[in-house]
């Protein structure tokens, strides 16, 4: 696992929520997916698919800054600040936000967030 891999995956990732993608945040989200929100309340990957199928959430722009990646192995860690502009349940979602991704190989040898937490950015 390469520093470009992880930023390759990143992209993935940050392309597929702006289109809503589901196939895409299928491959590059775990089934086991633990993420914390910004709230504090813990989601598994079905519920954030369930979110941009339902149309819930609507992500219009998202702007990574500030990204560092932490390399350990099989697994990789990304602390990166993301300016969104969304609506979650039809209400304004704007907000400057920092992700923490946690990336995994799979038994397929492909990467996959096992888990991520996100937070107010200050």
């Amino acid at each position: 696992m390469t520093e470009a891999e992880i930023l390759e995956a990143e992209e993935r990732l940050r392309t597929a929520m702006l289109r809503s993608d589901l196939e895409v945040l299928d491959e590059l989200l775990a089934p086991e997916l633990i993420f914390t929100n910004h709230f504090g309340h813990v989601l598994g990957k079905e519920d954030d698919l369930a979110a941009h199928r339902s149309g819930l959430l609507r992500v219009k722009e998202l702007e990574p800054s500030e990204r560092v990646v932490l390399l350990l192995g099989d697994v990789a860690v990304v602390s990166v600040r993301m300016l969104l502009v969304g609506t979650y349940d039809g209400n304004a979602a704007n907000g400057d936000f920092r992700f923490t991704r946690v990336w995994a190989l799979s038994p397929a040898k492909t990467l996959r967030v096992v888990a991520a937490h996100a937070g107010i950015a200050g």
